[in-house]
């Protein structure tokens, strides 16, 4: 009999104004993907990325994944551009 019970038991319904929340992050997310393939200058392309990265980490944190939006936020939006730049300094001193 528990068995019924729990099955058809209703599910929580999310609010409205949490699917808006999350189609405005997705609207965004998809802007700043747009965002950085239009930069063409290598280190502007690297800081739209890290916001890029930033902007993803708010995604996951809108949809509850807390531990995913954690990575994110430090290999997406920290650690990739820092790595980012530093190559980009590299080739540029070779190039000199």
């Amino acid at each position: 009999m528990t068995g019924i019970l729990a099955a058809s038991a209703p599910r929580p319904v999310t609010p409205p104004l949490m699917d808006v929340l999350q189609v405005a992050v997705l609207v965004l997310v998809a802007a700043g993907a747009t965002a950085v393939v239009a930069a063409r200058q290598p280190v502007r392309q690297v800081i739209v990325l890290s916001g890029y990265g930033l902007l993803l980490a708010i995604l996951f944190m809108v949809f509850q994944a807390p531990d995913v939006t954690l990575s994110e936020l430090t290999v997406g939006a920290v650690v990739l551009p820092i790595l980012l730049l530093l190559g980009l300094a590299k080739v540029r001193k070779k190039e000199e």
